[in-house]
């Protein structure tokens, strides 16, 4: 029942290595395009807008225009929803980070030397060594620079990660042995309890990307909490009408039992002495 998400930068051989773990374990596998399909299906997001939002750090011209924010929570309610059914190995530029740290999976960072990603790029792309270096190195740093903006995660920090993997140490079959074992080892070690955080997890996510759908809520500065199925919402402004609107899109989403909204108190004001 567990979960690996595995990070995939080229010429990482990320695929192959996800491929080979899930047909040791039985296990579904997602990539980045998988993953992109459903988002477009649920939220109706154009391929140009996720081109923007997945590929580069967006300019705050384009943010405007292509509302990366808002791409950014539709894809995490849609991962964390994958997660949450479990039995999964999830291969994709930005889903490993998605992954709650509550025992239910292993968060996997993929290396390898830069020689061997060149060779790999160039062989796949049919490019030059000179031009597969330059687009391995841009994508890298594009790539940082994005994920840090967008959910303030540094990619280059071992700590945010369970396990780092040097894709061209070892052969792959090898590698994915070891996956295996380790996901098989966290499936006998998870508790009930670590499934319910993460499938909570999941549902508020879902909701803020329903809320964030909805047009007249949008980009409100919403904070969204579940506990077994209970919706909390908390932000500044809720107050009627607001309240229920906010109470109507929440409850349509599948799993929600109840939905609380809270409104933030604001200061009281201070007469001028």
């Amino acid at each position: 029942m567990a979960i690996i998400a595995m990070t995939q930068h080229l010429g990482t051989r990320a695929f192959e290595l996800g491929r080979l773990t899930a047909e040791l374990l039985g296990y579904r596998l997602l990539t980045t395009d998988q993953l992109y399909a459903e988002l477009g299906r649920r939220y109706n997001v154009a391929p140009a807008q996720l081109v923007i939002a997945d590929e580069r750090r967006a300019h705050f011209w384009e943010r405007l225009k292509a509302d990366t924010t808002r791409i950014a929570a539709f894809f995490r309610a849609v991962v964390l929803k994958e997660m949450a059914i479990d039995k999964l190995i999830v291969v994709s530029r930005t889903a490993t980070q998605q992954l709650p740290h509550c025992g239910c999976g292993l968060r996997v960072r993929l290396v390898a030397p830069l020689e061997q990603r060149v060779k790999a790029v160039a062989a796949e792309e049919k490019l030059a060594p000179a031009v597969a270096e330059r687009r391995v190195r841009d994508y890298d740093r594009e790539l940082r620079a994005r994920i840090q903006t967008l959910y303030n995660f540094d990619l280059d920090d071992p700590v945010n990660f369970d396990l780092t993997l040097n894709t061209h140490a070892l052969p792959l079959a090898m590698q994915a042995k070891i996956l295996a074992e380790l996901a098989l080892d966290v499936d006998q070690a998870v508790r009930p309890e670590s499934w319910q955080q993460m499938r909570d997890t999941a549902l508020a996510a879902e909701v803020h990307a329903a809320l964030m759908l909805h047009p007249k809520i949008g980009h409100a500065p919403l904070e969204v909490q579940c506990t077994a199925g209970r919706i909390q919402v908390n932000g500044p402004g809720l107050v009627p009408p607001w309240d229920g609107l906010i109470h109507e899109v929440a409850r349509q989403v599948e799993g929600v039992s109840t939905v609380e909204v809270l409104a933030e108190e604001q200061p009281m004001p201070v007469r001028p002495s």
